[in-house]
């Protein structure tokens, strides 16, 4: 089994918002955060994702929490994708 790291629940995080075409506002404000602190999550400028968000986070994406979590490879166009949201 893959562990799964801090970096890569951003990553899927980002990649879901991007399949759904959701802005990071929207779900922001769905998960209950300012868009502050939302894109502070995910720009890695501390890290400030706890597990105790995961539930409302899965909940505004409208994903099983468990998609959060998974590992997969991600390919380069999928990760060009993750550095530009």
């Amino acid at each position: 089994m893959k562990v799964c790291t801090y970096e890569d629940i951003i990553n899927n995080i980002k990649c879901i918002l991007a399949a759904k075409g959701m802005k990071q506002v929207v779900v922001a404000e769905r998960a209950g955060f300012s868009p502050q602190e939302f894109s502070n999550m995910l720009n890695g400028r501390r890290k400030l994702l706890r597990v105790e968000y995961m539930p409302a986070i899965a909940e505004a994406l409208d994903v099983d929490i468990h998609e959060l979590y998974q590992r997969e490879e991600v390919s380069k166009e999928n990760a060009s994708l993750y550095h530009e949201i």
